[in-house]
């Protein structure tokens, strides 16, 4: 491994995961502090919940990119290792972000798909398709996106991915699992709240309980 060409690929994914969409666009569009309400979450998911799908889903795509590009520029020009080094640094800035002086950010698991979809594609599509059933079924985002999470790394070794990349994925799992332990808690006592996708016209977020 050239070190040389290596250490800015992976500071370049740490870099651009630490960029905090979900904080600033509600900042700059709404005047309003994301990590006030909900879960407390810059991510995509919390965005949606508190301040509806317009500013939902603009925040997931920018936090599936800021693992994307990254990743894919390194699996074009490094392969495959560098490539996982780089959306791992990707999913790292995402959860600490540098632009947040390191305070909590996201659960990662936009950002971690869009690494993947950039490493290994074929094995994104698994994920998606997983992540979509379990959550047209179910309306509970956090399990669909833990059952996603767990079904990336089998699909990469049924797949023929490289070593580097199934144990990315399997890594990656495990991270996804522990930032929703606090979800698993609640679905476990049937105290999780199913995704609602329109907000109704009007209401308040609702505060972050302290």
């Amino acid at each position: 491994m050239n070190m040389s060409t290596t250490a800015p690929l992976v500071l370049a994914g740490y870099l651009s995961g630490s960029i905090p969409f979900g904080y600033w666009l509600v900042r700059l569009l709404r005047g309003e502090d994301v990590r006030r309400y909900g879960s407390g979450n810059i991510g995509g998911s919390n965005v949606w919940r508190c301040f509806g799908a317009r500013y939902g889903l603009a925040v997931v795509l920018f936090d599936v990119l800021k693992g994307f590009v990254p990743a894919l520029v390194a699996s074009l020009t490094r392969g495959s290792l560098v490539a996982v080094l780089t959306g791992a640094a990707a999913m790292l800035g995402h959860w600490r972000p540098l632009f947040m002086r390191f305070r909590r950010g996201g659960k990662m698991v936009a950002t971690c798909g869009g690494a993947v979809i950039g490493i290994a594609p074929l094995v994104a599509v698994v994920g998606m398709a997983v992540w979509a059933l379990v959550f047209l079924v179910g309306r509970y985002a956090s399990l669909a996106s833990i059952l996603a999470a767990v079904s990336l790394a089998p699909a990469a070794l049924l797949l023929g991915q490289d070593l580097p990349v199934v144990v990315f994925l399997g890594a990656a799992a495990l991270a996804i699992i522990w930032l929703h332990r606090a979800n698993i808690g609640r679905l476990a006592r049937g105290e999780e709240l199913r995704f609602q996708l329109w907000r109704r016209r009007g209401r308040r977020p609702q505060a972050r309980a302290r």
